[in-house]
């Protein structure tokens, strides 16, 4: 088990014995999950992904009305993940919801791990916590240009089944959708931190990939 997977591993088990001590389940789910991130059909939405989001959170979890839900939220937003496909997010809200059934959770934080999941196919302005959450999922776009430019040709590594012709047509357009927000980050804490390299980074590839 590599150190990422058991730090992971870890956080998962402490979140869960919160709500639940089964073990057995505790650690059926945790292999699901990291069966998922571990594909290798994926390039960046791995755990690499979902510890850089922690490594973006727990620095302002007193910020958070409901910490325990945004790491679920961590945990279960990107685990179906097919680039063919275009409802990751709403095949990745159901399964989160079907295992945070089998966890015990509470209906009403059930429904906002619902909302967290489904929103980030948007990145819509929504509720605080909701907010820093889909702000940590959009820093890599903040990153310095070097991590940002592994970031994007990871991101084409998962989507190798489409030829340029196809792919660099739908990338231009989700780099555009981003740079026409009034605001890339809803939150200030994120905004101050990395809007203006965002900015920077995915005109930077709009370029690239005009040329």
């Amino acid at each position: 088990m590599s150190s990422i997977s058991s730090s992971l591993h870890q956080s998962f088990s402490d979140l869960f014995q919160k709500y639940n001590q089964d073990t057995y389940l505790k650690e059926n789910l945790w292999l699901e999950i990291e069966t998922y991130y571990t594909s290798k059909k994926r390039h960046y939405h791995t755990l690499s992904h979902l510890k850089n989001l922690f490594q973006e959170l727990i620095p302002i979890k007193e910020k958070l009305e409901d910490w325990e839900t945004i790491q679920f939220s961590v945990f279960y937003h990107d685990i179906i993940y097919n680039a063919s496909r275009n409802d990751n997010e709403e095949k990745s809200a159901v399964l989160a919801i079907e295992r945070l059934k089998e966890i015990g959770l509470p209906e009403d934080q059930i429904l906002k791990c619902n909302h967290q999941i489904l929103i980030t196919k948007s990145h819509e302005n929504s509720d605080l916590d909701t907010n820093y959450f889909t702000d940590a999922d959009l820093s890599i776009l903040g990153k310095s240009w070097e991590i940002y430019e592994e970031y994007f040709l990871q991101i084409r590594k998962e989507y190798r089944i489409y030829p340029d012709f196809i792919y660099n047509p739908g990338r231009k357009k989700a780099l555009k959708h981003f740079l026409e927000m009034p605001r890339i980050f809803k939150t200030d804490y994120f905004f101050e931190k990395y809007e203006k390299q965002a900015q920077i980074n995915l005109k930077k590839e709009l370029e690239i990939l005009s040329k």
